[in-house]
């Protein structure tokens, strides 16, 4: 009796490592939404990719690509340029994302953003991440009036200049505090450990920060996974 429950043990620590290891190699993944509900993914990339073969990664049954393009007011992520011009007709559609800083005022944030991306024909909404980092990883650090001020000039700025009205990306707990000002603008919100919570009105969802593709060099070896709420017409047609 004791060396079969000794022997279940065993078996049942070997699974979870094995299940350990293949979340950590990009095998398994936490979430898993339906194909055929969520037709639409996308990948959203960095420096921290490295150099990108576009040809390769737009074979990754993805159907579009956000490029970070800048941070705060000064900053800018040093693969964008050769991103941008590399990922333009591979098949996909393509847009550029703000990481918001919250030490800098909207106004120059704006001006980083629109002094470095140049609009193609079918790009996608531009985007701004504001999320927790660092010091505002705690959300007690928050001054919440100032941080909502200044992202309604950086908005209201970059709509101006493209025409084309932001999509707001963040997570569940910031768009607590962010939805009674900001309603009305389409939402990416990033959940990779469940599904968005029911009530939330979400275009875009991050669900995987752990995913493998080929087509990619750089020091992260996970790339993340995204999908649109809606089927290819509803894509094709969004802005």
């Amino acid at each position: 009796m004791k060396k079969k429950i000794l022997l279940m043990i065993v078996a049942l620590l070997l699974l979870g490592g094995l299940g350990l290891a293949l979340l950590y190699t990009g095998v398994l993944h936490i979430n898993n939404p339906s194909k055929e509900r969520y037709p639409i993914r996308g990948v959203d990339v960095s420096h921290y990719q490295g150099e990108i073969d576009w040809d390769t990664l737009a074979k990754e049954d993805i159907q579009f690509a956000y490029i970070k393009a800048t941070e705060g007011s000064q900053s800018k992520d040093e693969q964008f340029d050769v991103n941008w011009s590399e990922a333009q007709d591979k098949g996909l559609r393509i847009g550029a994302y703000h990481f918001f800083s919250l030490d800098s005022p909207g106004s120059t944030q704006a001006e980083n953003f629109c002094g470095t991306v140049i609009a193609v024909e079918g790009m996608l909404p531009p985007v701004v991440d504001i999320e927790p980092y660092g010091y505002y990883s705690d959300i007690e650090h928050l001054d919440k009036e100032k941080m909502i001020t200044e992202l309604a000039v950086f908005l209201k700025d970059v709509e101006s200049f493209y025409g084309l009205k932001p999509v707001i990306y963040t997570t569940e707990e910031w768009w607590e505090i962010l939805q009674e000002d900001f309603d009305g603008y389409d939402l990416w919100i990033r959940n990779v450990y469940g599904k968005p919570d029911s009530s939330i009105r979400w275009t875009f969802w991050q669900f995987s920060n752990r995913h493998v593709l080929s087509g990619y060099s750089g020091e992260e070896r996970y790339i993340d996974m995204n999908i649109f709420y809606g089927d290819e017409s509803e894509f094709f047609s969004y802005y």
